[in-house]
């Protein structure tokens, strides 16, 4: 069961109105044994320039609430339940061609695996400035001068000559860049960030950040980032939502949940960090394991 507290979010004057709102989503894959379900119930608001964080271990379900939310997820062998209200439409229901409008222009997102989502048959420049065209009406010109200006705020170095090279010509860091700079070009309202600061050094990793913030501040675009470093949401995000075998189990403000957490899975997550002390011992750990998608438990998926 999901834990929360009142969280002081943004508002329009009369009032909270979200820009996302997540209500009873559950994603179901079909497979030769069954029906699986992977996500159920996951309840989650977020407002129009707020960051939220999404942690949890591997396999809890992060990234494919983010896909979900895209509908990025293969319709014939996952299905929706419940519904993604964004802007008040709900995402769940649009029609293919409602959300290829949608993606990229008005929610994008970065995904975990530069290497494999990047084309490699089109220099990088191309697929950063055909997400602009496509979704804009300038010319070739001013996207190409709108992509020399973005690869430049995420950190390529020469950008006039990185612009025309292929992924393969690029280290991995400077491929997670394009596709930070392929997500920010159109700036969108929603910004997914799928562990945007992976394959960086630690001071690319801070320019990244400082960038999503200051595009957040800015642009009041709101941004969801799913990541396993508690730390990068303590300093990037403002409200935090624990996950644990496909489910929510904690919603808080950052503030809260790190130093106050009420889930003893948030509790067990703040334990297994290694802290910068004299003491030495064995590093806390969270008994067990995540339960398989195939033998889910009843009740509270996280009971001894």
């Amino acid at each position: 069961m999901a834990t929360t507290r009142p969280v002081q979010r943004g508002s329009d004057g009369n009032g909270f109105r979200p820009l996302l709102s997540v209500r009873g989503l559950g994603v179901r894959f079909k497979t030769s044994h069954g029906i699986w379900q992977a996500t159920r119930k996951i309840d989650f608001d977020i407002a129009p320039g707020e960051r939220v964080g999404i942690v949890g271990e591997s396999g809890c379900g992060k990234t494919i609430t983010g896909l979900s939310i895209l509908r990025l997820l293969p319709n014939n062998l996952a299905g929706l339940d419940g519904s993604i209200l964004f802007d008040g439409a709900d995402l769940a229901a649009c029609s293919a061609r409602k959300m290829r409008d949608v993606r990229g222009r008005r929610i994008a997102m970065i995904f975990q695996e530069p290497m494999s989502a990047l084309d490699p048959v089109f220099t990088v420049g191309h697929q950063i400035a055909e997400t602009l065209r496509i979704h804009t009406e300038v010319g070739r010109e001013e996207a190409r001068a709108k992509t020399l200006d973005m690869l430049r705020r995420v950190g390529i170095a020469s950008p006039e000559r990185r612009i025309d090279d292929y992924p393969h010509q690029l280290s991995g860091g400077m491929r997670q860049r394009v596709m930070i700079a392929a997500a920010l070009i159109c700036g969108p309202q929603l910004l997914i960030a799928d562990e945007p600061t992976t394959a960086l050094d630690v001071t690319v990793q801070a320019q990244i950040l400082e960038l999503l913030r200051e595009l957040s501040a800015t642009s009041h675009t709101a941004l969801m980032l799913i990541t396993h470093d508690l730390g990068v949401v303590a300093e990037t995000c403002t409200r935090m939502i624990t996950m644990y075998a496909g489910e929510v189990i904690e919603d808080a403000a950052v503030d809260d949940a790190l130093v106050r957490p009420l889930h003893p899975y948030t509790s067990g997550l703040l334990r297994s960090l290694p802290h910068l002390s004299e003491r030495r011992g064995r590093l806390a750990s969270i008994p067990g394991r995540v339960p398989s998608i195939m033998d889910m438990p009843n009740g509270c998926r996280f009971k001894a």
